[in-house]
């Protein structure tokens, strides 16, 4: 499949200027552009002009995800496939974004509007491409090197899932299921080789629960803890080690109310791999792991 991986969110943030501040100083993005109602943010060790837009709004919430596609033909293949699955399909114009060509959205049964893209500016990620270093000077904050997934919520999750198998290939690596022992509360989706590049869970019609940003180590984790506490930042749960996809992690939320994640392990995943199942009795120990504690605030805050 040609889909590579969550290539943007773009986030409505109330909080405009305190915003801003935190995703550069706190997060540690690296800011790429900015107009009067966007600022266009990346990840260090991202090539590409962003992943992250920033979209001054009087509420919080996800304006829309994007995934990145390998070819311009992509695009016409998965309109198509959309179309014939009964999801009507929009043609977004190049250079709508800033630095991004054409791209096709669509919306999913939760509620969440999607879109496809497969041209953007590449500005590298500070290092020569021969005989680099680790990292490069100058980083901030958390400094995460990528985006690395999100949590959507609406009421008919298993529509979503399905479009998202159906259509584009993803597989299912975990998901809880109600007392029925069938019907999901929530998926774990990937379609590269990660634990999950997209989950869906119960929750209001296009609801985000968070977006999450990759760190490579436990170490990490802890540090970012300290830059929590040491910003006043508001914390949701955490640290901690969820069942589900095995990862380390730790919740809190942004100035605007969108709540983020840092989170590093989880094992990888393979398309031939079966489904792990969790039952709902157990849903605790899949979030949190030491202490089985979801957490009231966790289960229902949504922007």
């Amino acid at each position: 499949m040609t889909i590579m991986r969550l290539g943007r969110v773009q986030l409505r943030v109330p909080n405009w200027e305190e915003s801003i501040e935190y995703y550069k100083n706190v997060i540690g993005l690296i800011e790429t552009y900015r107009d009067e109602n966007h600022v266009y943010l990346k990840a260090w060790d991202e090539h590409d002009h962003h992943s992250v837009i920033l979209e001054k709004a009087d509420s919080a919430g996800l304006d829309h995800l994007a995934f990145k596609v390998r070819f311009d033909e992509d695009l016409d293949t998965y309109e198509k496939k959309l179309n014939e699955y009964g999801v009507a399909t929009e043609r977004i114009p190049a250079g709508t974004r800033v630095a991004e060509g054409e791209a096709v959205r669509f919306q999913v049964p939760t509620g969440q509007y999607i879109e496809l893209y497969s041209q953007i500016e590449k500005v590298g990620n500070g290092l020569p491409l021969v005989n680099p270093a680790p990292w490069p000077d100058g980083l901030v904050g958390m400094a995460p090197p990528r985006l690395d997934h999100l949590l959507i919520a609406g009421e008919d999750v298993e529509g979503t899932t399905k479009l998202l198998q159906e259509v584009f290939g993803f597989s299912m690596a975990e998901r809880v299921v109600l007392e029925d022992g069938e019907t999901p509360l929530a998926t774990w989706l990937f379609v590269s080789n990660k634990a999950h590049d997209i989950a869906v869970i119960k929750g209001p019609n296009g609801g985000l629960h968070h977006i999450a940003f990759y760190l490579e180590e436990w170490s990490d984790i802890r540090k970012a803890a300290d830059i929590i506490g040491k910003n006043n930042i508001s914390l949701d749960k955490g640290p901690v080690r969820h069942g589900i996809t095995r990862g380390t992690t730790i919740y809190f939320f942004d100035p605007s109310g969108n709540r983020n994640e840092v989170f590093c392990g989880g094992y990888i995943a393979y398309h031939d791999n079966p489904t792990i199942t969790w039952t709902i009795d157990n849903v605790g120990e899949g979030i949190s792991f030491f202490d089985k504690d979801p957490g009231e605030r966790f289960t229902t805050v949504f922007s």
